[in-house]
């Protein structure tokens, strides 16, 4: 499987040109991690202990929450041991099984974004019939559905890199592996795996973004149709917090896609730089947003820490 090569080992990248000597990027990207952990695990502890947060909105936000712990679970031990240690091997099934949910995970999180389009359009669309239409076995079934419809499509993908003989470098230009990165490393036809991605981008994050697009213009045609204005404001309050997650995720998804497809003779540096913005910056900002936007979410944390202070 590793042909003219002794070690079947990857080697990852941090970032190009950082000194040995400097400490202050681990210490911010793991300051980082924690915040992202803290944030996103304290969203789903909340929204699992107040049964005010028991409904089909929170449940989505803590698929989405979840989503954003696993995905800096996945990526963070990597990260920190390239960054802090040093220490840059990875061998070649856990490269692909770390490549496998990122990318899954990644798929799951725009299906979240959808859902959650999906909920707020019924809420503001049939308001009196919301709880009927979002029962719980279907929050169920639409999570199970976003969640298979992620770890399903992957697989070809993951399948085929492990099937590839890998006789060139082996360096990668990340401390995570991608997809992307892996398969420019191997001595075999990767037409499939060239091709595939761009259908699956184009049936899950493109399509996701069309229908949230097209659902908000829906929800704006409606909300315009109501005639007090201050009911008006209210009903797309309700929209704020979704509508500044999906900018947040779709907005670094873009810049990613740009930079790897149209920035080849940009400086690695910044492709790093852009990589690590889309796996961390909407995990960072996503509890923040709700946190401040969301009225319910906003006052359960401010009774957690009165209970903190108080005992």
């Amino acid at each position: 499987m590793w042909p003219n090569s002794s070690s079947p080992l990857f080697l990852l990248t941090g970032f190009p040109g950082l000194k040995r000597g400097s400490h202050w990027i681990p210490i911010l990207f793991f300051a980082i991690y924690v915040f992202v952990l803290v944030g996103n695990g304290t969203l789903l502890y909340l929204i699992k202990d107040d049964r005010r947060l028991h409904e089909p909105m929170c449940y989505f936000l803590a698929m989405l929450a979840g989503t954003d712990i696993i995905v800096t679970v996945t990526t963070m031990p990597t990260v920190m041991r390239v960054l802090w240690l040093d220490l840059r091997e990875m061998s070649a099934g856990a490269c692909f099984f770390q490549a496998y949910l990122i990318h899954s995970l990644s798929i799951v999180e725009s299906g979240t974004l959808l859902a959650m389009a999906y909920d707020r359009f019924v809420a503001i669309q049939t308001p009196l019939r919301y709880k009927t239409v979002l029962t719980n076995s279907r929050v169920l079934k639409i999570g199970l559905g976003v969640t298979l419809r992620g770890f399903v499509s992957i697989v070809p993908l993951i399948v085929r890199l492990s099937w590839f003989p890998y006789c060139r470098s082996h360096v990668l230009s990340h401390a995570f592996c991608l997809h992307q990165d892996v398969m420019k490393l191997a001595c075999a036809d990767i037409t499939f795996n060239r091709i595939y991605p761009v259908v699956l981008v184009a049936l899950t994050f493109f399509l996701d973004a069309l229908i949230i697009v097209l659902s908000y213009v829906l929800i704006l045609k409606t909300v315009m149709g109501i005639a007090s204005g201050e009911e008006r404001a209210k009903a797309l309050h309700t929209c704020v917090s979704h509508v500044s997650c999906v900018l947040v995720f779709y907005i670094t998804v873009i810049g990613l896609t740009f930079i790897h497809r149209f920035g080849k003779h940009a400086p690695p540096v910044i492709r790093v730089t852009m990589s690590y913005v889309y796996f961390l910056f909407p995990p960072l900002m996503n509890p923040i947003i709700y946190s401040i936007k969301t009225r319910q979410i906003r006052r359960s944390v401010v009774r957690l820490f009165a209970g903190y202070s108080r005992s």
